[in-house]
């Protein structure tokens, strides 16, 4: 099998966490592979997301390493095999790879929160939205690269329409809402959709007010992806250097405080609508 030159983020959490089960069996790398019956090298290469495995071998690696947890082992397992090609793929190499490693994750994800406070969510952005957003950057980016960008932000919305559609949760902030991106009349268009899309049964979208005064995380742009065990969930933060991601049980586990917190602190779905309404009509 050939090395993967590039493993996703996806794969290298794959990895990751089976560096964390041998970690806690308190084996070695090479005495790993040696119980396994495989290559020296095959554990680091597993690890780093360099190479897959099938679920055969995965459960014999958690049998070596007398890990239990049958909820874990199953998520992992669902993980495995030879690497499968997603839509995102056709956009591999035209795209930065955040981008692809976002619309990866969205996609084998069985709920998503998102928090966004300067931006609106990406997968329920207009094109004209995106577009403008796009045409924003300095230096320009070249005008096909801004199509192919839009292309795929576009394609990233069909994990609410599969079946099973992706749980959705989206935190706005009021002042996101009220950033008139491209014009008035591509900000009207941009709400409406958002208003659109809360009538989904799967989306709730919920607004921070202004009245809300701070809450955590305040200026930041996160997705929580949440996997089939909470064990393999996986955050994505954006920052001025692209995006950062984060997977370690305690991180994890302070993204679900803060987003609870600041879910305490929004409006209900229904004010939320209401807000969205209002700003439409004054525009």
């Amino acid at each position: 099998m050939a090395p993967r030159i590039t493993p996703t983020v996806r794969q290298r959490r794959f990895g990751t966490e089976l560096r964390r089960m041998r970690d806690a069996a308190g084996l070695t790398a090479p005495v790993a592979a040696e119980r396994l019956g495989s290559d020296r090298t095959m554990i680091s290469n597993i690890e780093s997301g360099r190479f897959g495995i099938s679920e055969e071998r995965l459960r014999r690696l958690a049998s070596i390493y007398e890990c239990d947890d049958a909820e874990l082992i199953d998520a992992l397992a669902a993980m495995t095999g030879g690497r499968t090609r997603g839509w995102w793929d056709e956009y591999r190499g035209k795209v930065p790879q955040d981008f692809l490693d976002l619309a990866e994750l969205e996609h084998h994800a069985v709920g998503l929160r998102t928090l966004q406070t300067a931006y609106l969510p990406g997968m329920f952005q207009t094109e004209e939205h995106a577009r403008a957003l796009f045409d924003l950057f300095i230096p320009a980016l070249p005008r096909l690269e801004v199509e192919l960008r839009i292309a795929q932000r576009q394609a990233r919305h069909r994990v609410l329409t599969k079946t099973p559609p992706v749980r959705y949760q989206g935190l706005v902030h009021e002042a996101a809402l009220r950033i008139h991106v491209g014009g008035r009349d591509v900000a009207r268009a941009q709400l409406a959709r958002l208003l659109e899309e809360s009538e989904r049964e799967n989306v709730t979208l919920l607004v921070i007010p202004f009245s809300a005064g701070e809450f955590p995380m305040a200026g930041d742009s996160v997705l929580y992806a949440a996997a089939e065990s909470p064990l393999v969930d996986t955050v994505q933060v954006d920052s001025p250097i692209g995006a950062v991601f984060f997977d370690s049980p305690t991180q994890l586990a302070n993204f679900r405080r803060r987003l609870d917190a600041i879910e305490q602190v929004a409006l209900n779905p229904q004010q939320s609508r209401d807000v969205i309404l209002g700003i439409a009509k004054d525009l």
